[in-house]
């Protein structure tokens, strides 16, 4: 999207805060200043609103009962499936599963997916950067194809390798692809580095060889607008609770054709349409992939968020996330001995960086104590932090709500930070 200043002019700040009631709140005597938002978003008023009603006026089961309650919670829970739909340019509401979140829509399609399609020998494409929920279900799933006790003997990971940027190497990923090729895995926004993969062509790239593509978009939905049929995307998973709805829910969007091939993940009520202890007949999508009662007031949560931030325009948010991710690069760059990791040239708001001889751990403690949330470790990325020779980073993740004088605060307290570790 080309960035203009229509956007940003159009995008009140001050007056979106004012929905989100967390962050009035102080934190050690401080006003909260929240960067941690690829960990999980804060929570408008219009979800909590969302919740509280679903508990309050219209507690019931879905899909089993006749009475009134029962009845009227199905068709809102199913109108946020179509809100889900919709937002994603799905072709189906039914491509559209509820799950526990972007970790269980992984394991779903790596349990199914591999159980049919993978045996000992295969080989499954991911990528260097990529979160341990899109590598340790296929990792997993290698081991359970393996014909011995050598786990060498089953399916293999071909990792696509980073340059220096923190950038997909494209020609390498070309390289990867074999006969045994049988999915690929990667995730749209580095969680870590903040990076954008070119979506569009690594899908591509893989259907040429009619390999299906799972993409992890946990950290784009939040930035971006997604189009599902425009990527043409086979599998595409999020979680709820990183674009300011509910923990506890998530969606995994799957192509019909592919839905229909995969054999049920989980079973039990919900799932079926008869059952007798000769033969059960499973329901149809997407019922079929989700058993038991679930997080209802999730669904409705989430489907509240997605309203939302769409009043406020995914244009607008990703124009003015953009102008606080040039401020806070080049705010932090004037840190003498503070090293960005992750300087690709498409990036969502995420910024990690280490400074010479502080751990990021006490540097985020020191933050803490003056109201500023940031994230410290290796971000579940361990393969990636190996990559460039660090135990770990200082993540700032920027959200919409973010100001530039919250940056300016972050910036005085890392010098403060540095004035008192290195001493």
């Amino acid at each position: 999207m080309e960035i203009t200043l229509k956007h940003i002019t159009k995008f009140n700040v001050k007056k979106i805060r004012q929905d989100f009631p967390i962050l009035s709140r102080q934190i050690n005597g401080k006003p909260l200043i929240y960067l941690d938002n690829g960990a999980t978003a804060q929570k408008p008023k219009v979800v909590i609103v969302a919740i509280t009603n679903y508990y309050t006026n219209q507690n019931a089961n879905i899909h089993r009962g006749v009475h009134k309650l029962s009845q009227d919670i199905t068709t809102t829970y199913e109108n946020a499936r179509i809100t889900i739909q919709k937002h994603l340019n799905a072709k189906y509401a039914h491509e559209i599963i509820f799950t526990n979140g972007a970790t269980e829509s992984i394991n779903l399609v790596a349990s199914s997916f591999g159980k049919k399609f993978i045996k000992a020998g295969d080989e499954i494409i991911v990528s260097e950067m990529e979160h341990h929920s899109n590598i340790l279900p296929w990792q997993m799933l290698a081991e359970d194809t393996s014909t011995s006790l050598s786990v060498t003997s089953g399916a293999k990971l071909k990792v696509i390798p980073i340059n220096e940027k923190g950038e997909l190497i494209i020609e390498e990923y070309k390289k990867l692809f074999s006969s045994r090729t049988k999915i690929v895995a990667i995730t749209h926004v580095s969680n870590t580095l903040g990076t954008i993969n070119p979506i569009k062509e690594i899908i591509a790239i893989a259907h040429q060889k009619n390999i299906p593509v799972l993409v992890d978009g946990a950290q784009a939905i939040p930035h971006m607008k997604v189009d599902v049929q425009d990527l043409d995307a086979d599998f595409y998973c999020f979680s709820g609770h990183k674009v300011y709805g509910p923990t506890g829910v998530g969606i995994l969007y799957g192509k019909e054709k592919w839905l229909k091939e995969l054999p049920n993940y989980q079973v039990g009520g919900g799932t079926i349409k008869t059952v007798s202890f000769n033969k059960t007949e499973y329901a149809d999508l997407p019922l079929r992939f989700e058993a038991g009662t679930p997080h209802i007031e999730g669904g409705i949560g989430l489907a509240a968020a997605i309203d939302y931030i769409n009043k406020i325009g995914l244009d607008n948010i990703q124009a003015y996330e953009h102008e606080l991710l040039k401020y806070a690069t080049e705010k932090l760059n004037q840190i003498k001995g503070l090293k960005i990791i992750g300087t690709a040239k498409e990036k969502a708001s995420v910024i990690s960086f280490v400074i010479d001889g502080l751990h990021p751990l006490d540097i985020g403690t020191i933050l803490d104590q003056l109201g500023i949330a940031v994230r410290t470790g290796h971000h579940c990325t361990q393969p990636l932090m190996e990559h460039f020779g660090i135990p770990g980073t200082v993540r700032v993740s920027l959200a919409f709500y973010n100001t530039k004088e919250e940056i300016d605060e972050l910036v005085k307290g890392i010098e403060k930070a540095i004035s008192m570790l290195k001493v």
